[in-house]
C-alpha cells in the first residue's frame, strides 16, 4: 500500500513509519518540524520505499494514498502551549485536508485522537462512551478541545461519504525517539535522574497516570488500520496499569541508579487527578493489549536517552 504518515517525524509518527517500511509498503512521512525532528526518522532515508516532505498538512497536497495515519499534532503541553494556533488549525483544519485527500483516493482514515477528549474524568476508568469533562477555555482547551473537533469532522466523513476511518484515543505513552525536553512525567523524570538533579512532581504525586511502552501503541494502531470490522469506530489505546506519580518517580530513580530527590510543585492548570483507558473494546475487537511491561519499557527509554543527552559525566 502507499500510506501517507502526517506528523511521521513526531514520537509515534516516526516508529509507525517505521513498522509500516518493515510490513513492504511505500511511506510518505509528512511533517513541518515544529515539534517532530529529522532525527527521528534519519535511518529511514536510505529506504527507496520512504519519502519525507516537509510540508504543513494545513495547507493541501497531492498523493495518491490507500491509507492515511494522521498523527499531525504538537501533543506535550510545552508543545501545544507553545505553538496553541498551530495545534488548533492542524486538528481541525489539517484534519479537513487530509479526510479530503482521503476522499478523493477512497482511502483508509485513522486520527490519533488522545484520552485528553476525556478532560479531567469523572468516571473511571475511561471507557469510549464517555463524553468527557473538558475546560473549552482554559489553557490546554487548544489541545482538547481541537483534538475533539477532529473527531467530529472525521466521523461527519463516516456518516456523510462513507468513508473508512477510526479514531483511536491515545493514553499516556512513552519511549524512545521521545523529545528530550518534552514536558511530559516519563521524559523529565528521566532526563532529570539521569543528571542526578531533583524531580519534579507537580502536586503531592497521587494524580495516576498509566503509561503504555511504544512498540503496543504501533501494534494498536496498526491492527485499528487495517483489522476488518473497524470502520466508523472508536479504540482506547493505552495501558490500563495505573500507578501515581510519585511511584513512576521512584521507580525511575532506582532504575537509573540516581541520588536524585523529589520536589513538588503547585499543579498545572486542569491536569487531570487519574488517567487509565478501558481497552476492553481494543481486546474485543482488535485483539489488542499491551504486552511490555512498565520495567522493561522504562529500561529500554532510559538506555536511549542516555545516548542522548549529552554531559552525562557525573551518572555511576
Amino acid at each position: 500500500m502507499k500510506v501517507v504518515v502526517t506528523g511521521g517525524a513526531g514520537f509515534i509518527g516516526s516508529h509507525v513509519c517505521q513498522r509500516l517500511l518493515e510490513e513492504g509498503h511505500e511511506v510518505l512521512c509528512v511533517d513541518n518540524l515544529i515539534t517532530g525532528s529529522t532525527r527521528n526518522i534519519e535511518p529511514l532515508f536510505p529506504n527507496n520505499r520512504f519519502q519525507f516532505l516537509n510540508h504543513d498538512v494545513t495547507d493541501p497536497f497531492e498523493y495518491e494514498a490507500d491509507a492515511i495515519f494522521h498523527l499531525a499534532s504538537p501533543a506535550s503541553p510545552i508543545g501545544y502551549l507553545s505553538h496553541p494556533i498551530e495545534t488548533i488549525m492542524v486538528n481541525s483544519q489539517g484534519t479537513y485536508r487530509m479526510l479530503e485527500l482521503a476522499k478523493k483516493h477512497n482511502a483508509r482514515f485513522l486520527i490519533s485522537s488522545t484520552s485528553e477528549i476525556y478532560g479531567d474524568p469523572l468516571v473511571h476508568p475511561q471507557t469510549e462512551e464517555y463524553w468527557g469533562n473538558v475546560n473549552s477555555i482554559g489553557p490546554r482547551a487548544c489541545y482538547d478541545e481541537s483534538k475533539r473537533l477532529g473527531e467530529t469532522l472525521t466521523m461527519e466523513y463516516y456518516r456523510q461519504y462513507g468513508l473508512d476511518v477510526r479514531i483511536v484515543r491515545i493514553f499516556n505513552t512513552y519511549g524512545p525517539n521521545s523529545q528530550i525536553h518534552d514536558g511530559r512525567m516519563i521524559p523529565n523524570f528521566i532526563t532529570q535522574s539521569l543528571k542526578n538533579e531533583a524531580l519534579v512532581i507537580y502536586g503531592d504525586g497521587s494524580k495516576t497516570r498509566s503509561i503504555c511502552y511504544v512498540s503496543d501503541l504501533v501494534e494498536g494502531l496498526m491492527r485499528a488500520m487495517f483489522q476488518p470490522n473497524t470502520t466508523g469506530e472508536v479504540f482506547n489505546l493505552g495501558n490500563p496499569d495505573e500507578h501515581t506519580v510519585l511511584e513512576y518517580a521512584q521507580a525511575i530513580i532506582k532504575l537509573c541508579n540516581a541520588s536524585s530527590s523529589i520536589v513538588y510543585e503547585a499543579s498545572r492548570v486542569d491536569d487531570p487527578e487519574r488517567r487509565k483507558p478501558n481497552i476492553d473494546k481494543a481486546r474485543r475487537v482488535l485483539g489488542w493489549e499491551p504486552k511490555v511491561g512498565m520495567e522493561e519499557g522504562l529500561k529500554q527509554t532510559i538506555e536511549w536517552f542516555r545516548t542522548q543527552i549529552p554531559d552525562l559525566s557525573t551518572v555511576s
